[in-house]
């Protein structure tokens, strides 16, 4: 068997495993978004940045669904409207992942330095890798090193999808943590909190993942055409 044709297989394993967690994850928040609590996302949001002596992050309120993020340029933790207005675990717990990630830039966590250094490298390489690699591909014979340059620049991609791993496992660990000593929770929502934020993170798992074979795949054209 080809290493091309290893590549499909295990392309094919990956998009199948995130079809999984994507589903699972939907039905997990949908399941944890009946489960009441007193505070909406914005309240616990609101509470988790004061009780970590931090004022200076704002919380909105953004469009769509499972858009929350925070953004340190802007210091601002932005929540979709199910879970700024919602007062349930799944919006609890999707409220104090985001202010884990301002309670990391407040304390200057470096993976999330790392990342945000690595933005805007990012940004450049998916506005152009695409191009470059198409056209690598196809002048690979005459040209290979255009090809190589794709390769670098989808290597920074792939490289900002392992770094953010550790940045979204440390938020939720924080995220819990805080849940469960404020008093917000109790056992059983603690554990559907964690649960939520647990599938969450298998998201950015199997993204790192495809990114990594799709980046091998690469690798595997530019020496099998350096070879013909």
């Amino acid at each position: 068997m080809s290493s091309i044709s290893i590549y499909w297989i295990l392309f094919i394993v990956i998009a199948i495993a995130s079809w999984i967690v994507s589903s699972s994850l939907e039905r997990k928040f949908e399941k944890y978004s009946k489960e009441s609590l007193p505070m909406t996302g914005r309240d616990v949001a609101l509470k988790m940045l004061r009780e970590n002596g931090i004022d200076d992050v704002k919380v909105t309120c953004i469009s769509g669904q499972l858009t929350d993020h925070y953004n340190p340029a802007t210091k601002t933790v932005n929540l979709s409207e199910a879970v700024y207005n919602g007062a349930n675990i799944a919006a609890a717990a999707v409220a104090a992942h985001e202010c884990g990630h301002a309670v990391q830039h407040a304390m200057a966590y470096a993976p999330l330095k790392m990342r945000s250094a690595l933005v805007p490298v990012v940004s450049f390489s998916s506005k152009w890798m695409t191009w470059i690699l198409l056209i690598g591909m196809l002048t690979i014979e005459t040209f290979p090193t255009l090809m190589l340059v794709g390769i670098v620049l989808f290597a920074t991609t792939t490289l900002f999808a392992f770094v953010t791993l550790p940045v979204e496992i440390d938020a939720s660990r924080r995220a819990v943590n805080w849940l469960e000593e404020s008093g917000l929770t109790r056992r059983e929502t603690i554990a559907m909190a964690s649960d939520a934020l647990r599938s969450a993170a298998y998201t950015y798992v199997v993204a790192a993942l495809s990114s990594l074979a799709t980046l091998i795949y690469y690798i595997l054209i530019f020496m099998g055409g350096r070879r013909d």
